[in-house]
């Protein structure tokens, strides 16, 4: 497995794989490599003759007051997984490579990005289309792979490779959990013993959303309700949104239907944590 820190490495690795007609996955992530990103690199590996698997921490994506440095990171873990599942190439960059001093170009998006983590969060998603972009440009996939966990992200990204006529196929994959439901997240090693246990209200307002659509219930607002009391039921969680959208636009529905999504962020303690279903 080959470790790239600089563009000009990516870009000449992968026009040799082009001229030997090899298709080519990336696999977009910000490293601490958990369960979850192990299942996008192995769809990408079935798929894809070769794989990129992008290890960068966006400092773009992230507002000055969020968790940027306190991230978790642990490359040298990181690439093991990555050479144990059939990695070909590890993209590592510093900030400086990806962003000159002077850079002031970025991508933006309106409508899918003014709710639910866009709303809460309302620098994140031009951090996260313009990284993308860069890292489409440089890698230049076929396919591109990522993780419905971050089903706003999903749907976004998938806007954008329409909207600008991109040449890429984007791979949604499920959501990965823990034993006890919890979804993955790299997040998650920030809990402590107690939160770690008050976090498991997610995964069951989620499932108990998912059962009562499951059972027939067609109403946003009811779903929304019972989620939200859920939720509430535990003292450590403060809900930042429990919210019921089109699948496609990300805006508000009233009626459950092919495409919804559920989606929740919850603080549990001083961790944000995110989970979703979608009905399709």
């Amino acid at each position: 497995m080959q470790i790239a820190y600089t563009v000009e490495e990516v870009r000449k690795q992968v026009k040799e794989w082009k001229k030997e007609g090899l298709t080519v996955g990336l696999v977009p992530t910000m490293g601490y490599l958990h369960e979850g990103h192990a299942s996008l690199m192995k769809k990408a590996v079935e798929q894809c003759d070769r794989v990129v698997t992008s290890v960068f921490l966006n400092p773009i994506q992230f507002a000055p007051n969020e968790d940027l440095e306190s991230y978790p990171r642990d490359f040298e873990a990181d690439c093991k997984l990555c050479d144990s599942i059939g990695v070909n190439l590890v993209f590592h960059p510093e900030p400086s490579e990806m962003y000159a001093p002077d850079f002031c170009t970025s991508v933006n998006m309106d409508i899918l990005t003014t709710t639910l983590c866009g709303k809460s969060r309302p620098t994140h998603f031009g951090g996260v289309c313009t990284v993308v972009n860069k890292l489409f440009n440089i890698v230049a996939p076929d396919r591109a792979f990522f993780g419905q966990k971050d089903a706003q992200q999903l749907a976004v990204i998938r806007r954008m490779v329409r909207d600008l006529n991109m040449d890429i196929e984007i791979v949604g994959c499920p959501i990965i959990r823990e034993e006890d439901g919890l979804a993955k997240s790299s997040r998650n090693t920030y809990l402590n013993s107690e939160e770690r246990q008050a976090a498991l209200i997610l995964s069951k307002a989620i499932f108990m959303g998912q059962q009562m659509v499951a059972d027939g219930e067609t109403s946003a607002k009811a779903v929304r309700d019972a989620m939200v009391a859920k939720i509430e039921s535990e003292p450590l969680a403060k809900i930042d949104y429990v919210e019921v959208v089109d699948g496609i636009t990300m805006q508000p529905v009233e009626t459950v239907a092919s495409p919804t999504l559920v989606a929740i962020a919850v603080y549990v303690g001083k961790t944000r944590l995110i989970d979703n279903f979608i009905v399709d």
